[in-house]
């Protein structure tokens, strides 16, 4: 029987386990993927405690598999699925857990994977770097404007940077001192986090910014919106919708398409976008995965890589 590494309850790192699973099969609409490489996102170790995703119904059933973003081969169509056949490398996200051998995607969020990106950076496209491109296509900036990004030293930080950059816009980062090398590295200007960001963010725009993509919510947020001249040029993926629509700004909306996967596939072969994999697990140490992220040691993306 396949492996899949899921938590049994809601709680802490004590419901986690690698167990053996039935292996699912494709419904309308899907495909049934022999794992190659799975993301590990903060999400994953935050629905083990309980967390949804705004807009997320129903009950959960357990055991849950974690992971939202898988690389593979497909090893089985469902009905109705046009565009996809046994043995493509493809790429998406998944219906029902990821850190598996074999995982369930829904055509609609699924892409074939280039030849010339590798299964571990594939893997790593459809949460964050798909979360980033959403965020900074919604601002529909023109080239040479400047966009303010906080938080942005992590995932959908650091693909939001290169995202702009590679629209040819004027990226600002905000995140700690200690990843001012990082961000400076992705062709941003770095602003250190903080109070009195705003202060800090006009030494290095003078006029302020064109857009901003908040990543952290609270007064960052309300800092952010108040270097704008024009409201409606703030998005967040950091704070719920009342507490952005109040300022004039609105929630992300997040494509969640092919499409969106095709175009991060894409900037990757160009060189614009770098994933920054910066460490690899196997499945059977998936746990240990999940606490380099669930613990804030992670500096770029880390992936579950499952033996084809």
């Amino acid at each position: 029987m396949p492996k899949a590494y899921v938590f049994t309850r809601y709680g802490g790192p004590e419901t986690e386990a690698l167990v053996e699973v039935d292996q699912p099969g494709p419904g309308p609409g899907e495909v049934l993927v022999a794992v190659r490489a799975a993301g590990v996102n903060p999400v994953d170790w935050k629905q083990r405690t309980g967390y949804r995703r705004p807009g997320e119904t129903g009950s959960r059933a357990f055991p849950a598999v974690f992971g939202q973003e898988v690389s593979g081969v497909v090893r089985e169509t469902g009905a109705g699925v046009d565009g996809f056949a046994v043995g493509d490398e493809v790429f998406g996200s998944t219906v029902a857990g990821g850190y598996a051998e074999y995982a369930l995607l829904p055509v609609t969020v699924t892409a074939h994977k280039p030849a010339e990106l590798s299964f571990t950076d594939a893997a790593t496209l459809p949460v964050a770097a798909a979360t980033a491109y959403d965020g900074i296509r919604q601002l529909d900036l023109p080239a040479g404007a400047t966009v303010l990004v906080t938080g942005a030293g992590g995932g959908v930080g650091s693909a939001a940077l290169q995202i702009a950059r590679a629209l040819g816009l004027r990226a600002v980062g905000v995140a700690s001192e200690g990843k001012k090398d990082f961000v400076e590295s992705l062709g941003a200007v770095h602003v250190p986090s903080g109070p009195d960001l705003a202060a800090r963010v006009r030494a290095v725009a003078p006029d302020g910014v064109d857009g901003a993509y908040d990543l952290v919510g609270g007064e960052v947020l309300a800092e952010a919106a108040a270097l704008l001249t024009d409201p409606t040029k703030l998005i967040t993926a950091g704070a719920p919708a009342p507490e952005v629509e109040k300022l004039g700004g609105a929630r992300v909306e997040r494509a969640r398409n092919s499409a969106v996967l095709d175009a991060l596939a894409q900037l990757v072969i160009r060189g614009q976008l770098d994933p920054h994999v910066t460490r690899t697990f196997p499945l059977d140490r998936a746990g240990e995965a999940l606490r380099t992220v669930e613990e804030g040691h992670a500096r770029g993306k880390i992936v579950i890589e499952v033996a084809g």
